[in-house]
């Protein structure tokens, strides 16, 4: 029986083992100077261990049933694992220019990762927690990864307060439903909630909700994100805008579905509220910022709020598109920040939006690119950014929410502006002191990759639409 539990969560030993081997390794032969080998051998592994994910079928509960291996689960850990591997890529050259290239970075990325699968996996309170942890913790860390700079370490700083009083929100939202439930496992909390659901419960379900709402930083628990972008070194804000982003939403569906399916009424309002306060608060906000840090920041808040509107359906079509939604998001994301890596003048980074004044006149092929992802991040048609909102206001209007999904669309209107006006900078902007353009040909193939299937994805959004569905199908009975 032990056997077949650790076949379950082998990716999940095969990852950790692989950490601790690199953390000894690094640290009992060259130190930093292997952190670039140990970079390429990470990503590596990341991809190996998505390959095994992706070749397994059927659902497998392990450990009591407090972890499952199953369709959502593995569609969210593929999503995390290439994300974090081309991020962990394409951040190599900028670190190493900067003096930033640790061996510790590759290794706590690492750790970070697997609790990000732990996460999406869990199915009981506690395992949820040991991942949700062991997450952040590494996340905190490389958020200060720039030790000499006052902005990083005020960055990790917050990031390590708030993400602190999300855990604790996130504790007493399960001890109160353990005290009422008498059980921290999902199936446990899924009877209790069959009959007359107690009021204990559902207050211990809005705590949880709200530490969630931190981890996936949706509005009004955001106001860490705007701070921690811009502090943490670019590489670091590009991992952070993508993987975690996936594995908290994700985590999010599991115990909504998972332990409180039977209570749909319930939370459904909450995270409508969410999502609505999400949509107009990223959209608004992001209105009057120069750093391009912040914007895209503001940016996740109101994206993640239109992820959530696919989950405040309730329904599987609901899941559904919002796996499908956050996979784009991803992808739109990873070109967004190899454009922002390689914004640099004299060598140094710039992210004032300003900087690109007539970017388009010396570098056409990546301010087109950038164009491509910007209408994407926009929703305009016919990009695949807009399909995958249509996905989610059709998941919202189809779940009985027509109002959120008409405010929605409302939000997706006011949030464009901030998109087209960075447009506006390189296509019509004054001319001033220009940007460097001998930048990495890895950021520009990445950067051009993206655009890419932001364009050539409506054909079939490359065949992510049925795997959704199929992983939907397995959370949602």
């Amino acid at each position: 029986m032990f056997s077949l539990d650790l076949q379950t969560v082998l990716p999940e030993v095969i990852l950790s083992v692989y950490a601790m081997a690199a953390l000894m390794a690094g640290v009992y032969t060259t130190k930093d100077k292997s952190a670039g080998l140990l970079i390429w051998a990470t990503a590596a592994m990341f991809g190996l261990v998505a390959f095994l994910i992706a070749t397994r079928e059927g659902v497998d509960p392990a450990f009591g049933d407090s972890f499952v291996d199953d369709g959502f689960g593995r569609f969210a850990k593929v999503t995390i694992l290439i994300s974090a591997a081309v991020v962990l890529v394409m951040s190599q050259e900028y670190l190493a220019r900067r003096n930033l290239l640790r061996f510790e970075y590759p290794v706590l990325v690492a750790l970070a990762v697997v609790g990000m699968m732990v996460m999406v996996s869990a199915r009981d309170l506690m395992v949820l927690y040991m991942g949700i942890e062991l997450q952040s913790l590494a996340m905190y860390v490389i958020a200060a990864l720039r030790r000499d700079s006052v902005k990083s370490t005020e960055a990790g700083l917050k990031y390590f307060v708030l993400g602190a009083l999300s855990s604790g929100l996130m504790l007493y939202g399960a001890s109160l439903v353990y005290g009422f439930a008498g059980t921290t496992a999902f199936d446990g909390i899924l009877l209790a909630t069959a009959g007359e659901t107690p009021l204990g419960v559902i207050f211990g379900l809005v705590f949880l909700l709200a530490g969630f709402a931190f981890k996936v930083s949706a509005a009004p628990f955001h106001m860490w994100t705007p701070d921690v972008y811009e502090g943490a070194p670019t590489p670091v804000t590009a991992f952070m805008a993508t993987a975690p982003k996936v594995a908290a939403i994700a985590l999010f569906a599991r115990v909504v579905f998972d332990g409180f399916g039977g209570v749909v009424g319930d939370w459904q309002q909450i995270v409508a509220f969410l999502s609505v306060v999400s949509v107009f608060w990223g959209g608004v906000a992001a209105i009057g910022q120069t750093d391009i840090k912040r914007l895209m920041a503001y940016s996740s808040i109101a994206h993640m709020g239109f992820a959530l509107m696919g989950l405040a359906s309730g329904t599987a079509f609901g899941v559904q598109a919002m796996l499908i939604y956050m996979a784009i998001y991803v992808t739109m994301n990873i070109g967004t920040f190899a454009f922002i890596l390689s914004m640099e003048r004299d060598g140094r980074p710039v992210t004032d939006i300003r900087a690109l004044n007539m970017y388009s006149r010396y570098a056409p092929m990546r301010a087109l690119a950038m164009l491509v992802l910007l209408f994407s991040l926009a929703g305009v048609p016919p990009m695949v950014g807009f399909f995958g909102k249509l996905y989610v206001l059709r998941a919202a209007y189809e779940g009985g929410l027509t109002w959120l999904a008409i405010l929605g669309v409302i939000a997706s209107v006011i949030g464009a502006y901030y998109y087209l006006r960075i447009v506006y900078f390189m296509y019509f902007g004054e001319e001033k002191e220009s940007l460097d353009t001998g930048t990495s040909p890895l950021l520009w193939g990445v950067l051009m990759a993206s655009a890419a299937v932001m364009v050539f994805g409506v054909v079939n959004l490359f065949g992510i639409e049925p795997l959704a569905a199929a992983a939907a199908a397995t959370l949602v009975d």
